[in-house]
C-alpha cells in the first residue's frame, strides 16, 4: 500500500486525538483537534458509531500506523519479528517502532515531524556510528550514535528544526548532544517510556493473532 500523502490533520481527526504529525502546529491553537474534534467528511459531526470488538482492534492498529508513519506491510513484518522475540509481543512491537531511525531523528529534535525526519534520512543527512544510513526503517540499537553528517550541519531546514524543538525534552533513554548534533541510544526503551499518545498495543496483538 502506498504512503498516505493527503492532509495529515484529517488522520488526527479520524482517530479523535493528536497524532503529532505536523510539527509545531500540533502544539498551537491552529491544531485541527483544537478547532474541529470530530471525524472528517460531510457527516462527521453526526457520525457517532459505537465501536466494539474488531473495530476497536482495527482503530488501534490504524492509530499506531499513522502515528509512526509506517505502511501496512512494514507494520505487519515488525509485528511478526516482535512475536518471535522474548517478552511481551505488544511491548516488543512498540520498542521496535520507537527505535526506527526516522523516529529517533524526530525524538532528538533534528526534525519537527516524523515526515520531515524520514526525509532527512532518505536524503542522506544522517549517519549511524559514522556511516551514512538512508533507510528510515533502520532499527537503532543501544550504544549506537546517531548524528547529522558533517556536510549537512549547516542545512537551513535542520537548523530551523533545532530552533523549533529546543524547548522539547529528549527521552530519558537517549543521550542528546545538541551542540555537536549527535545522540546516543542508552538502552532499549521501556513501556513507560514509549509513545506520546494513548495506545493499547494488546488490541493490535489480538487483531494480528486471529
Amino acid at each position: 500500500m502506498a504512503r498516505y500523502t493527503g492532509p495529515v490533520c484529517r488522520l488526527c481527526r479520524r482517530e479523535g486525538m493528536k497524532l503529532f504529525l505536523k510539527g509545531a502546529r500540533c502544539y498551537s491553537e491552529k491544531c485541527a483537534i483544537e478547532k474541529r474534534n470530530f471525524p472528517p467528511g460531510q457527516h462527521g459531526k453526526a457520525r457517532k458509531p459505537k465501536i466494539v470488538g474488531y473495530g476497536l482492534q482495527l482503530r488501534e492498529k490504524q492509530k499506531a500506523k499513522r502515528y509512526y508513519g509506517v505502511p501496512e506491510i512494514q507494520f505487519r513484518n515488525l509485528f511478526e519479528k516482535a512475536a518471535r522475540q522474548k517478552g511481551v509481543t505488544g511491548e516488543n512491537l512498540l520498542a521496535m517502532l520507537e527505535r526506527r531511525l526516522d523516529n529517533i531523528v524526530f525524538k532528538i529534535g533534528f526534525g519537527t515531524s516524523r515526515a520531515m525526519s524520514r526525509q532527512l534520512v532518505r536524503h542522506g543527512h544522517i549517519a549511524v556510528n559514522g556511516n551514512k544510513v538512508d533507510i528510515p526503517s533502520y532499527i537503532v540499537r543501544p550504544n549506537d550514535v546517531v548524528e547529522i553528517r558533517e556536510k549537512s550541519k549547516q542545512n537551513s531546514a535542520i537548523q530551523a528544526a533545532l530552533d523549533a524543538t529546543a524547548h522539547l525534552p529528549a527521552p530519558n533513554w537517549i543521550e542528546v548532544d545538541r551542540q555537536n548534533l549527535k545522540a546516543r541510544l542508552l538502552a532499549n526503551p521501556k513501556r513507560e517510556d514509549l509513545v506520546q499518545i494513548k495506545l493499547e498495543e494488546q488490541l493490535i496483538v489480538e487483531l494480528y493473532s486471529k
